[in-house]
Formats: C-alpha cells, structure tokens, sequence
C-alpha cells in the first residue's frame, strides 16, 4: 500500500532530514586514512540521539550499526567493525534518522585520500545519475521514468546498475511502497502522485552488475570485486518540481566540493 503524506507530515521529514544531513557532515569530518568504521558510526550515532533523532537503522531487523559502511567492492548493508579505511578506497555511508514518527535515508560515496581517475569517474557519474533520476520524481510520472533516467546515463558510461537493491517509499516505515529500481523502462510502473516521498539511491557498478551476499548475512559485494558507489536522497513527489528533502552541501562545504 502506497502512502502519501500532507504537507504537515512532508515538513517533519524535512526537519529530521536536516539532522541527517548534519550527521552525515559529521562523519565526512572524520574520514580519513586510519580511521575504523566503528568510530564513524559512534561519531553518528552520538550525533543523532544529541539532536532528538533515532538512528533508522539500529536493530533493524537486526542490524547491529547505526551506518551501513561499505568499502569498495562492498555495495551495501556494510556493517561497522575495527577496520580501518586506507588511502585509496572508497567508502559509502548509508545513514537513517526517525524523527517525531517518520523516517528519513540518505547515502554517500567518499574518497579516502586519493583515488585512481576511473573511480572519481564512478563516484561522479553515481552522483549525477542520482539527480537525473530525481527530475523525473514529479507527479504524473512513473517509477520507470526514474529508472530509465538513471540506467541510462551510468551504462552510457560504461558503469552497470545493480538489479538486486533497489530504492523505495519511506515515511512511517523505512522501507514502503513503491519500490525504486535504478533501471527501468519510462511510462512503466506505479504513477507518482503528490505527497509520495521516496528514497532514491543509485547503486552503480564499475564491473559487472552482479552481486552475492558475504558471510555476514548483511554485506552485498560485487561479484568480480570491482568497486561500487552509492548516493541517495529524501526525495518528496511535488507537482511540477520535486523536493529534496535530504541534503549533501554540509558534506560538501567538509570535503570542499
């Protein structure tokens, strides 16, 4: 059953969006050759909780982090532990807050130090196809609209789009109706209708799209170990304009973006 929110429930969103985007601030500040994934997810947790926010994804369903953190080949659903990041991995931080009753999901792809030229490729491909995927997040248009945007753009590329993970409705729940698949056919699928909010999340492969689960029954990996990104957004379903509801300028005024 698909949800649509009033603009009182779209404004409580934002305001716990806001402090997602924060914490995600937060975390960039500590990325850094050396640093362990746990400390970024304390760095998070404690971030949250300070601002009258839940971590979305604490205990859900058993999940044991406040962040999925996924290194390089790790796609997501990464859990946090004592390894430490290296110069020249990639490294995507996926981040949930429930605020005042709803939810709210964003995700990003960090250099850690300095990365080969094809992966600043794969991360700023990832990264546009995320917003040409949210233009088509207008009412009157279909899930497949946003797909097909993105599909399109990172296989012109040369990049795959994972098929397995896919992005979805959010609000009360974390995960609602409709799913988002990053591929698609346009004019196919649910119609948007305003009041519709949903997170849009691009997982793009610079290999193969194939993916299997680790022994951690959490983490997805490629299945050639070529690296993978990840960015996504809190997006509502607007007339005309779509709104987005998270934000990546704190992280970028960190990294200098």
């Amino acid at each position: 059953m698909v949800h649509y929110k009033s603009s009182e429930e779209i404004e409580i969103i934002r305001q716990g969006a806001e402090i997602l985007s924060r914490a995600h601030a937060e975390v960039a500040k500590k990325i850094e050759p050396g640093v362990s994934t746990e400390a970024l997810d304390k760095v998070a947790e404690e971030y949250i909780r300070d601002h009258e926010g839940v971590p979305s994804f604490k205990g859900y369903n058993g999940f044991p982090g406040s962040l999925c953190i996924s290194v390089n080949e790790q796609v997501v659903h990464g859990i946090p532990g004592s390894a430490a990041l290296q110069s020249g991995d990639i490294v995507s931080i996926d981040c949930g807050v429930f605020y005042r009753g709803f939810h709210s999901d964003a995700a990003y792809t960090y250099p850690v130090g300095e990365v080969t030229v094809e992966v600043k490729k794969l991360l700023k491909v990832t990264k546009e196809s995320l917003y040409l995927g949210i233009e088509k997040a207008k009412t009157g248009n279909r899930v497949g609209d946003i797909g097909f945007a993105i599909q399109k753009y990172v296989e012109d590329f040369g990049f795959s789009v994972v098929r397995e993970l896919v992005g979805h409705g959010i609000g009360k729940t974390l995960h609602e109706s409709p799913e988002v698949p990053n591929y698609g056919k346009r004019g196919r699928g649910a119609i948007l209708k305003t009041g519709l909010i949903l997170a849009i999340e691009p997982m793009v492969n610079m290999g193969t799209r194939n993916v299997i689960q680790e022994s951690d029954g959490w983490t997805i990996r490629t299945r050639d170990h070529q690296p993978s990104a990840h960015f996504e957004h809190t997006v509502a379903v607007m007339n005309g304009t779509p709104e987005i509801l998270t934000t990546h300028k704190y992280i970028e005024e960190v990294f200098k973006l």
